[in-house]
């Protein structure tokens, strides 16, 4: 599928459908720019005017494969993210990264979590793209970082705190 290139304030954002089934979602590359350009803004991080970053709306088949390359993990996850650029880099990067979605497995988890698609969605893009632009979660002290600044986004856009006070991310320390 070809892709869609959307540009605001300075950052194109490509979104490219790679599966059919995300028409799922009423107006999916519209509300994926918005999390994605919103994430941006609301940052925290300089990034340089013109500068892109890829959005892939995936299947599971393709995202476990990517997973397997480059993770050594065999399984399909919702969001995975490659930066274009570490640290003080990413002020001075033209390409941000790539963040790739798997529909299978973000619908799944929406529904078990009895979350709206949309909504968790945005919340998977908005994560997706402050990894890209330097945000982890790999201490507890990175994680309360990061929850932080995805709950303000994503309050922005009038999303639901996706953690609530018991939900913890994966590789959160417990």
């Amino acid at each position: 599928m070809k892709p869609v290139k959307v540009q605001s304030s300075g950052v194109t954002v490509d979104i490219q459908r790679a599966a059919a089934g995300w028409k799922v979602v009423e107006r999916v590359t519209a509300k994926v720019r918005k999390a994605a350009l919103r994430a941006i803004s609301m940052s925290g991080v300089s990034v340089l005017r013109g500068a892109e970053i890829a959005i892939s709306l995936s299947d599971d088949k393709r995202v476990q494969a990517a997973n397997l390359e480059w993770r050594a993990i065999d399984k399909p996850t919702n969001v995975l993210s490659f930066p274009g650029a570490d640290g003080a880099l990413i002020s001075r990067a033209p390409f941000l990264g790539d963040v790739i979605l798997a529909l299978e497995t973000v619908v799944q988890e929406a529904e078990q979590e009895e979350k709206s698609l949309e909504h968790h969605l945005s919340h998977l893009v908005v994560h997706g793209v402050l990894h890209c632009l330097g945000y982890d979660h790999m201490t507890a002290a990175d994680a309360e970082r990061m929850e932080k600044i995805e709950t303000l986004i994503l309050a922005s856009l009038a999303i639901p705190d996706p953690y609530g006070a018991a939900e913890l991310l994966e590789t959160r320390p417990q």
